[in-house]
């Protein structure tokens, strides 16, 4: 199959979206199909400026132009370009992969249609949720843009049981799920680095990590009780417009700033617990590293985190945006160290079977069943 990829995010930038096209060309390229990626060009200075990243990703990558994002100039949002559309017709595409399309997506979605190509659209972000973060309201124009834009897909793929069900409670047709895979050759317990770990807690004091975007939705402030325990140290991963206000709310905490590869999978493992406290990931990969690496988790029983984290089993589920809840489950689990070593092995033991290679096998079948309706359509 040749396959276009249109994403609103690629690599070098850090984010679900961007990590997760990146897997989805290289198990592409793999299987022996043809894809491309179309994504916004990065701020210029970056990695990828003048091609670097580029040469070395799994398939070719056209660039459009793009302006950072107001307020978060950690993303790129694509200006209109007509590189979009001649793709498509020079690649003579057989499906249109439409990666968490919120703007160059829609693009992409309208290209599609012109050109009559299959369109899938992969739900990624919780819009909804960042327009009640970032604006106080709004959450029920960004539905109707959710229900626009998706509704045009000849399918919509959800990675969790949770946003496969707001999604059709929204009005959203012809949706199935598809989770997202984690590399558990990357990702393991034996990472474990005792250096690290004195390093990061030179008094011996349990660690407690956090891994992502610092940015207002993720909520990380939550971490402040955890903060105030004794014998705990609190180490955050991770960049974004968030940080200056972090380092003063949460006192004591190490940053560790952006990581990536190796280095963020010997962090991982280093970790006593691993806590996520954002409440509106669709997924939350963060959360499938931590178990792949043998941690227990604390995260909030909301969206994503409920398909991943069995509670009581490989982590703790507590209620979203609530403080007290994080320290608690934390403090539980620092006085117990077997029940943390049993839950990270469980943890482990969860996620082995959840590859990328597995993950995108499913992909491709979505692939085929789109096409093979249309056949019908077109026959009919």
């Amino acid at each position: 199959m040749r396959v276009v990829i249109v994403t609103e995010s690629f690599p070098p930038d850090v984010n679900g979206v961007a990590h997760c096209a990146l897997q989805t060309a290289r198990h592409l390229v793999d299987r022996g199909h043809t894809p491309v990626v179309v994504a916004p060009a990065p701020a210029p200075g970056t990695k990828s400026d003048g091609n670097m990243f580029d040469a070395l990703a799994p398939c070719p990558v056209v660039r459009v132009p793009s302006l950072p994002l107001p307020g978060y100039p950690q993303v790129r949002v694509a200006l209109p370009s007509r590189r979009l559309a001649a793709t498509l017709a020079e690649h003579r595409a057989d499906v249109v992969h439409l990666a968490g399309p919120f703007v160059l997506g829609v693009r992409g979605m309208a290209a599609a249609a012109r050109f009559g190509v299959p369109a899938v659209a992969v739900y990624q972000t919780d819009l909804a949720g960042y327009a009640r973060t970032y604006m106080g309201a709004g959450e029920a124009a960004a539905w109707r843009r959710i229900r626009s834009v998706h509704s045009a897909a000849d399918l919509t793929l959800a990675p969790s049981s949770a946003a496969l069900h707001d999604l059709e409670a929204h009005g959203v047709p012809r949706v199935r799920l598809w989770p997202r895979g984690v590399d558990t050759v990357r990702f393991r317990p034996y990472l474990r680095d005792e250096a690290l770990r004195r390093e990061l807690a030179p008094n011996g004091e349990l660690i407690v990590g956090y891994v992502g975007r610092l940015a207002p939705e993720k909520q990380v402030e939550l971490l402040a009780g955890v903060c105030g325990l004794p014998g705990v140290r609190v180490v955050v991963t991770g960049d974004g417009p968030s940080l200056p206000g972090l380092r003063q709310h949460l006192p004591g905490a190490v940053f560790l700033g952006r990581r990536t590869g190796d280095d963020l999978a010997r962090i991982f493992a280093s970790l006593d617990v691993f806590v996520h406290t954002g409440p509106f990931e669709t997924f939350c990969q963060t959360v499938q590293e931590a178990m792949a690496s043998g941690v227990p988790v604390v995260a909030p029983a909301a969206g994503g985190p409920l398909d991943l984290v069995a509670h009581g089993s490989t982590g703790l589920l507590v209620p979203p945006r609530d403080a007290d809840a994080v320290r608690d489950a934390v403090r539980a689990l620092a006085a117990e160290p077997g029940t943390r070593a049993a839950y990270g092995a469980a943890a482990r033991a969860t996620v082995e079977g959840r590859t990328w290679a597995a993950v995108g096998d499913r992909l491709i079948e979505h692939y085929r069943a789109v096409l093979a309706a249309r056949r019908t359509a077109v026959a009919a």
